[in-house]
C-alpha cells in the first residue's frame, strides 16, 4: 500500500507517526454497480441544494396525494356513495393540520441544524425513553413508507395494464431493490436521478388538476365513464362521527414524510437550515394544493375507490377524455413518484438509525459509511424489511395503510412537545447566557412564548389524531404497530445495556496490569502431513518449545500412513493420537484441549495453532470441512485459550510463507 508519513505538529498531542494511505480500494463488481469509492474529504461535495433536496426528501409527502384521497373515500363508502361529499371538508381539516406541523418542523430545522428531527428533539428535551419511542416510531414508519409507496406505484401500473395484476408482489420487490442500489450510489447521484421524475409528477398533476378545474368551471368536466364497481358493501345507515374520524385518520397519510427534511438537514448545502426550511415550505404548498385539488375533483366526477382502478386513474381519464397519451403520461408520472417516494425513507432511515447506533441503542455497524459516503448497511436493512412487508401483505395498499401514520403522528407529537419544552427552557435562561446540549445550543430569545404556544398546540393536535388513528384503525391492523413500537423500544434498551456493560468492563479506570505471560503451550490439530502442516508447525515452534500435534484417528490404515509420514516430517514434535470410535473429529479435539487448559498455570497461555486451507474460489469452501472455523466457534468463549489460524493456499504459496 502506498503511504505517506506526515510529521506531527505536536508530538505530545499526536504521539507516533501519522500515515496517510493513498492506494484506492480494488475495483470489484460493486464499483460497477454503485460507483467508484469516495474519499472522506468528498463529503461536502455530496451535499445537495433545494431543487434536488425537494426530490430527495419531499417525494414521499408529494406521492401521498396519489392515494390519500382514495383512502378517505374507501372509509366513507361504508355509509354509501352519498357520503363521498364529506371528503373535501375532511381534506381541508387535514391541510390545516399540515400547516401546523409544517410550521413546527420549520422551527425544528433552525433549532437543530445538525438534523435528527423528532429523535434529537425528544432526546434533548424529554429524555431517553421518549427519544427511543420516537426513533422506533420513525423507523417503523420509514419501512412502511417504502412498502406502501411501492405497492401504490404498482397499483397505478395495474390500473393502466391489468395484465400485471398477478405480478404485483414481484414487481414491487424488484423496484425496492432498484431504489436500494440507486441510494447505495450516494445521496447526490440518487437525488439527481429522482429529481426529473419528481418534477414531471408535480407538473403533470398540476396540469391535470388545473385542466380539471377549468373544465369544471366551464361545465364540461362530466363524470367517470364506466367507473369500477364499488367493492365496499354499505354497512352503516348514516354518516357517524366515528366514520368521519375514521376517514380523517386515513387521509392523514398525506402528512407522512413531512418530518424527513428535519431528519436530513445535514444533506443540504450551507446555509443548511435556510435551504432545508425553504424546501419544507415548498413541499407543504405543493402538497396542500394537489391534495385539495384532487379531492375536490374526485367528488365532482363521482370517482369510486377501488383496487382495480385508482382515483388518480379515474380523474386523469375523465379530465383528458379517455386513456390517451396525456392519461398515460399522468399515470406514468404518478407511478414514478410513488416509486421515488421510497427514496425519502432511504434518505431518512439510515441517518436516524446511525444516530441511534451512535447513542448505543442500535448496532454500531449502522454508523459505518460505505464507499459512497452513505450509511450503506442501513440502506440494505431498510430494503430487506420493506420487501418482507410487501410479501406478507401481498403489495396491498389498503392492507398496509392501517399500519401507516400511527408512527408518524407519534413522532410528530413527541417532536412538538420537545420543541415546546425547548422554548420553555430558552425563556427561563438569563439574557446573554448559553445552555449547551448534545444536539444544540440554547440562548435566550425574547419571542419564546408564541413559539412555545404554537408547538404545544401542534403537539396536542397531532396527539389527538394519533389517538383517533389508533382507535379507528385498531381492528384493521393498527394493533400491530402498537405492539411493534414497544417491542422495538425494549430491544433498543437491551442493546444499550449491552454496550454500557461492555464499556464498564473495558474501562481503564480500575484497570490492573495483566498477568505476565511466561510460557506458551501450543496444541496443533493436524489432519494430514503436507506443506500447509509444515508451515503451521514452523510457526507453532516459533512460539514455544512445548508443541503437541494432535491427530484424530478414525481409520486404522489412514492412522498408520499418517504415523509414517509424521516420523519423517514431524521434526520430533510430540504427537498425540486421539482414537475416535464414533468417527467424530471436533468432539475429541475439544475434549483434549479443555483437558490441557484445565491444567495450565496462571502465567501460561494455551495457543491452538490450526492449519487452514483457503480456497481461491468462494464455492470451493463447500468442498472442505473447514475444521478451523468450527473449532474457533467452539472455543470462542473458553477463557485462557488463543486460536491462531495459519492459512495456506497452494504449494508455492506455502513454501514462500515458510
Amino acid at each position: 500500500m502506498s503511504q505517506r508519513i506526515v510529521p506531527s505538529e505536536n508530538d505530545e498531542d499526536r504521539p507516533g507517526l501519522h500515515r496517510v494511505a493513498h492506494k484506492l480500494p480494488n475495483r470489484r463488481w460493486r464499483t460497477w454497480l454503485i460507483g467508484r469509492p469516495l474519499a472522506t474529504a468528498d463529503a461536502e461535495d455530496q451535499t445537495i441544494g433545494k431543487t434536488v433536496g425537494l426530490a430527495v426528501f419531499a417525494s414521499d409527502a408529494l406521492s401521498s396525494t396519489a392515494y390519500a384521497t382514495q383512502e378517505i373515500l374507501i372509509i366513507l363508502a361504508m355509509a354509501g356513495a352519498a357520503a363521498f361529499g364529506f371528503a373535501f371538508p375532511i381534506s381541508i381539516a387535514i391541510v390545516v393540520l399540515m400547516a401546523i406541523v409544517t410550521i413546527s418542523y420549520r422551527q425544528t430545522i433552525y433549532a437543530y441544524p445538525n438534523g435528527g428531527g423528532a429523535y434529537i428533539v425528544a432526546r434533548d428535551n424529554l429524555g431517553e425513553l421518549p427519544a427511543q419511542i420516537a426513533g422506533a416510531a420513525l423507523l417503523t414508519d420509514y419501512v412502511l413508507t417504502v412498502a406502501v409507496s411501492m405497492s401504490s406505484g404498482v397499483a397505478q401500473l395495474v390500473s393502466a395494464f391489468p395484465l400485471l395484476s398477478d405480478f404485483r408482489v414481484h414487481t414491487a420487490v424488484v423496484l425496492v431493490l432498484i431504489i436500494m442500489v440507486l441510494n447505495l450510489r450516494g445521496v447526490k447521484e440518487a437525488g439527481i436521478a429522482f429529481a426529473i421524475p419528481s418534477y414531471i409528477f408535480v407538473a403533470t398533476m398540476l396540469m391535470t388538476v388545473g385542466t380539471g378545474l377549468v373544465r369544471w368551471l366551464a361545465g364540461g368536466l362530466g363524470t367517470v365513464v364506466e367507473p369500477p364497481h364499488l367493492e365496499i358493501v354499505q354497512t352503516l345507515p348514516v354518516v357517524s362521527l366515528f366514520l368521519i374520524l375514521h376517514a380523517f385518520s386515513s387521509g392523514t397519510a398525506a402528512l407522512t414524510g413531512i418530518e424527513a427534511i428535519s431528519n436530513g438537514v445535514t444533506a443540504f448545502r450551507e446555509p443548511r437550515s435556510r435551504n432545508a426550511a425553504i424546501t419544507l415550505v415548498w413541499m407543504a404548498v405543493i402538497l396542500a394544493t394537489l391534495f385539495l385539488g384532487i379531492t375536490f375533483l374526485a367528488g365532482q366526477i363521482d370517482a369510486i375507490p377501488s383496487e382495480d382502478e385508482t382515483v388518480i386513474s379515474q380523474l386523469a381519464r375523465t379530465v383528458y377524455g379517455g386513456r390517451n397519451l396525456l392519461y398515460l403520461i399522468t399515470i406514468g408520472a404518478t407511478t414514478l413518484i410513488l416509486i421515488m417516494a421510497a427514496n425519502t425513507a432511504f434518505a431518512g432511515f439510515p441517518r436516524l438509525s446511525a444516530m441511534q447506533a451512535a447513542d448505543g441503542y442500535l448496532p454500531r455497524q449502522l454508523t459505518y459509511r460505505g464507499s459512497r459516503l452513505v450509511y450503506s448497511r442501513g440502506i440494505v436493512a431498510l430494503a430487506l424489511l420493506a420487501c418482507l412487508l410487501i410479501v406478507i401483505f401481498q403489495a396491498s395498499v389498503t392492507a398496509l395503510i392501517p399500519l401507516y401514520a400511527i408512527g408518524v403522528f407519534l413522532s410528530f407529537s413527541l417532536s412538538q412537545a420537545g420543541m415546546a419544552r425547548r422554548w420553555w427552557k430558552i425563556g427561563h435562561l438569563a439574557p446573554g447566557t448559553e445552555l449547551v446540549e448534545r444536539g444544540s445550543t440554547l440562548r435566550y430569545e425574547a419571542g419564546w412564548k408564541p413559539k412555545m404556544i404554537i408547538n404545544s398546540f401542534g403537539a396536542f393536535c397531532t396527539a389527538v389524531v394519533m389517538v383517533i388513528f389508533a382507535v379507528t384503525k385498531f381492528r384493521t391492523g393498527a394493533w400491530i404497530v402498537l405492539i411493534v413500537v414497544p417491542v422495538l423500544v425494549i430491544i433498543f434498551e437491551l442493546i444499550h445495556r449491552h454496550y454500557k456493560h461492555l464499556a464498564e468492563r473495558l474501562s481503564l479506570s480500575e484497570f490492573r496490569a495483566p498477568r505476565r505471560i511466561r510460557r506458551h503451550r501450543v496444541v496443533m490439530p493436524v489432519g494430514g502431513v503436507h506443506q500447509g502442516t509444515m508451515v503451521a508447525l514452523e510457526y507453532a515452534r516459533s512460539l514455544s518449545d512445548d508443541v503437541t500435534a494432535v491427530y484424530v484417528a478414525i481409520d486404522p490404515e489412514q492412522e498408520a500412513a499418517f504415523r509414517r509420514k509424521w516420523s519423517a516430517w514431524g521434526s520430533s514434535t510430540r504427537l498425540v493420537v486421539l482414537e475416535s470410535p464414533y468417527r467424530t473429529l471436533l468432539e475429541p479435539l475439544l475434549e483434549y484441549i479443555e483437558e490441557v487448559a484445565s491444567t495450565q498455570s496462571t502465567d501460561e497461555v494455551l495457543t491452538v495453532v490450526v492449519p487452514r486451507f483457503v480456497p481461491r474460489r468462494w464455492w470451493q469452501h463447500l468442498l472442505h470441512t473447514q475444521t478451523a472455523v468450527w473449532l474457533r466457534l467452539a472455543l470462542m468463549f473458553h477463557p485462557g485459550v488463543v486460536i491462531t489460524d495459519i492459512p495456506y493456499l497452494e504449494a508455492e504459496d506455502a513454501l514462500k510463507e515458510g
